[in-house]
């Protein structure tokens, strides 16, 4: 690990350090200088939701899919029960499907550092029930 120093967006209230899972992370790619720094006192990064579940209902039209309702949970279940809600919402002569993602922070994955994996996909069957599917990996 490296030296802890004094944070500077606190003016010297809080210690930074590198988080375990950044500096893990970095030391295996070989950038442990450019692993998370965290300050212990600032209400930073470390009090940002660092997983989520979104949620998004596409409407399927002739010339291709247009994005509906969408939103985001820190909670699965939550997650299938406001796009259960949102699918029965819609109107019925409209062909609809829904896709949950998990979505989580992840060191090292990109330019916002956001990692998002599809999980489910739902539809509405004749009776008016939403079917979820799961997407295998």
């Amino acid at each position: 690990m490296t030296t802890p120093m004094r944070c500077t967006e606190c003016d010297g209230r809080g210690w930074k350090i590198v988080t375990r899972r950044g500096h893990v992370t970095a030391s295996g790619l070989g950038l442990a200088a450019s692993a998370q720094e965290d300050c212990l006192y600032c209400p930073g990064p470390v009090e940002m939701p660092r997983e989520g579940f979104e949620w998004e209902i596409r409407i399927q039209a002739d010339n291709g899919e247009t994005p509906g309702p969408s939103g985001w949970s820190a909670f699965q279940a939550t997650a299938m029960d406001e796009l259960r809600t949102a699918m029965r919402g819609m109107p019925r002569e409209s062909a609809i499907c829904g896709i949950i993602r998990h979505k989580f922070y992840d060191f090292g994955a990109g330019e916002n550092a956001w990692t998002q994996r599809e999980i489910f996909r739902a539809s509405v069957d004749p009776a008016g029930s939403v079917r979820f599917e799961r997407v295998s990996a």
